[in-house]
Formats: structure tokens, sequence, C-alpha cells
């Protein structure tokens, strides 16, 4: 895990691969439990019957916002940023969903920070974040974080 505590730390890192996460396993259980939280039943997620018999995967597949609500714990487990006043989440740019994680496989993150700007008093970072399916090394969504950061004086 990279510690950060100022600027100057994370500074070391630019245009570097910051680490990676460990695995997720993204079961049935949990899309189910992600239908429920955000009303969105559609089959492909949810109905594992209908899923053999009609979907192209032949099984159902999770959420992609289901696999893009899995970014801050995995940043969490690449990155412990101290000595904070406050930080945000000020967005995502150049958001791909490149293919679908299909129930039963594992995820994990890997992080790369792209940018790093001092807005006098306040650090703001670009991350390019890549969720990856273990299974098959490939990517199932890619983006542009940028969080702001202002640490302690």
């Amino acid at each position: 895990m990279v510690k950060i505590n100022s600027y100057e730390d994370f500074a070391e890192y630019v245009g570097q691969e910051l680490g990676r996460s460990q695995s997720i396993h993204v079961t049935q259980e949990r899309i189910n439990q992600f239908a429920d939280a955000t009303l969105d039943h559609q089959w492909i997620h949810v109905d594992e019957e209908r899923c053999k018999a009609e979907s192209p995967f032949g099984q159902t597949i999770a959420h992609g916002y289901l696999t893009l609500s899995l970014l801050p714990v995995m940043w969490n487990e690449i990155v412990e940023v101290g000595n904070l006043e406050r930080q945000m989440n000020y967005g995502m740019d150049k958001l791909k969903f490149a293919q679908p994680v299909l129930s039963g496989q594992h995820v994990y993150m890997t992080a790369h920070l792209e940018e790093l700007l001092n807005l006098r008093g306040a650090i703001k970072t670009t991350v390019r974040m890549s969720i990856i399916v273990e299974e098959t090394e490939k990517k199932a969504l890619e983006g542009l974080a940028t969080f702001i950061y202002y640490f302690k004086k």
C-alpha cells in the first residue's frame, strides 16, 4: 500500500502505477443485492434460468454500476491518504465499460497516477482506474477518477 501525507508524497508517483487491490468475488448474491438497492432487476442480471437459455453469456452478469461501485473499497486498498483536513470525489471522466463481469468472477483494480495539480491549498489528482476480470485479465471498466485533497498545514 502506498502511503501519502502531502503533495510531495503524491508527486513521487506521477506517471506511475500506484498498485493493485485485492480481488473481489462478484457473486450472484452481491448482484441481487445491488439490483434490490438500485431497483434495477433487468433479467440479464438476476434471472439465472433465463440467462442460461437466452443470454449470449450463458449466465447472469453484474450491473456495470455495481462494478463501478467497487472503486472506493479497492482504491482504499491501494492508497492510504493521511494528514487530511478533508477530501472530495470530484468526478469520473472517460468512463468505459469494456466487457461484462460474469456472476462468479473475481475483479481487482489497478491505479495509475496520471496528473497532480497544486491548487493553492488543495491538491487535485487524476487517477486512471482499471477494474480487471481476474479470470481473463481483461479490463471490465476503465476511467479517470479525480480527487481533491486538502492536507493539514
